[in-house]
């Protein structure tokens, strides 16, 4: 005669026992295969997908293996309505809490990159920042899986969610110009539009970026002094960051002199392209006469500097303006200076006017010519 526990025969009982074990020990074999194969990859490709798998699959736990093996076995048993929910509520509930699990791993595996690549900076800020973005995220999932398993498990959370939406809604207007600086230090950590160590431009305000906190951004100005922008009020500006300038464009006016003649003007552009072509930085774009002046005939000049470092700039434009001060000089052209001629000629009509007057009017002084 078969024992019968909770409707179910003994051999129900020795099956149940055998589909669990069974269950089990296939999902430990399949984590065991994952992980290494997943290892492997990981070792042979520089992707970071093959790493964030490897880190799921050795974030599950041999528990939640179990309790899954548990419930499956419990299906072959004919159990009461009242077992059967519990049984599913506590798969579901160790279902999620291994999702949050794997959530989890998978925001901290996020800011160990980031932290190792923002590792190489002199600046905390931006670090700081991956922190407390990991933080906030989970948190957020572990506050989303515990409402759910709340909710798996028959509670009411409309009424918590509503609360914990107005205390939300309260704490950001009490503190919101706080929460504007910590999610646009957040924005810059996670969009990048400049990073520690760029030189950028702000308005009227240029400097190198030391550091992004968790309020205000510091830049180290070209005067030596410590520049403070809040996080906020710098996103809303136009910035140019000379960091990531592949080339440079250089554009100059050359003012040569009235008094040159037709051959001397057509030799400026290919003096001024031989020159800018001498150099191993530069790549000649056009000079042309653009404009006839009160003073002189102007040309304009237009070139690259294939590198962004202003040094080099610097030292380019140096040598092409001495180039062109001795082949100017040794073609006789001539550089125009502003130049303004005043012509004096005696007023006959006062002069006969102030004779016919034995006394000059008041504020009227003669001068002898």
């Amino acid at each position: 005669m078969d024992v019968v526990l909770l409707s179910n025969p003994l051999r129900t009982w020795l099956l149940a026992l055998g589909v669990a074990a069974g269950t089990a020990l296939f999902l430990y074999l399949a984590k065991i295969v994952i992980a290494r194969r997943a290892a492997i990859l990981a070792a042979r490709t520089v992707t970071r997908v093959d790493d964030f798998l490897a880190k799921m699959v050795a974030s599950t736990y041999p528990l939640v293996m179990v309790v899954l093996a548990l419930y499956v076995g419990s299906t072959f048993l004919a159990l009461p309505a009242k077992y059967a929910l519990l049984t599913w509520r506590l798969a579901a509930m160790t279902l999620l809490v291994q999702a949050a699990v794997w959530g989890d791993a998978g925001v901290r595996f996020w800011r160990g990159n980031e932290q190792r690549a923002l590792g190489q900076q002199p600046g905390l800020g931006s670090v700081t920042s991956v922190s407390i973005v990991c933080f906030v995220l989970r948190a957020a999932v572990w506050v989303v899986v515990t409402l759910m398993i709340l909710d798996n498990f028959g509670f009411n959370i409309t009424t918590l969610v509503a609360s914990l939406g107005i205390s939300g809604i309260a704490v950001a207007l009490a503190v919101q110009n706080i929460l504007g600086d910590l999610f646009a230090s957040l924005s810059i950590v996670l969009d990048k539009p400049f990073v520690v160590g760029d030189f950028i431009i702000v308005g009227d305000v240029l400097g190198a970026v030391e550091s992004v906190g968790l309020k205000t951004t510091r830049l180290r100005g070209l005067g030596g002094e410590q520049i403070v922008f809040s996080n906020a009020e710098l996103l809303k500006s136009r910035i140019h960051n000379h960091q990531r300038m592949l080339r440079r464009r250089v554009a100059f006016v050359i003012r040569v002199s009235y008094q040159s003649s037709d051959a001397q003007l057509r030799a400026v552009p290919a003096i001024v392209r031989e020159l800018v072509r001498a150099q191993p930085n530069a790549d000649f774009e056009r000079a042309h006469l653009f404009a006839c002046a009160e003073s002189s005939l102007d040309f304009e000049v237009v070139y690259h500097v294939t590198s962004p470092d202003y040094v080099v700039h610097m030292d380019t434009q140096q040598e092409i303006l001495l180039g062109l001060y001795r082949r100017f000089a040794s073609e006789q052209i001539a550089f125009a200076h502003p130049l303004q001629l005043v012509r004096l000629s005696a007023d006959r009509h006062l002069d006969a006017l102030l004779d016919r007057m034995q006394e000059p009017p008041a504020g009227v002084t003669r001068y002898a010519s």
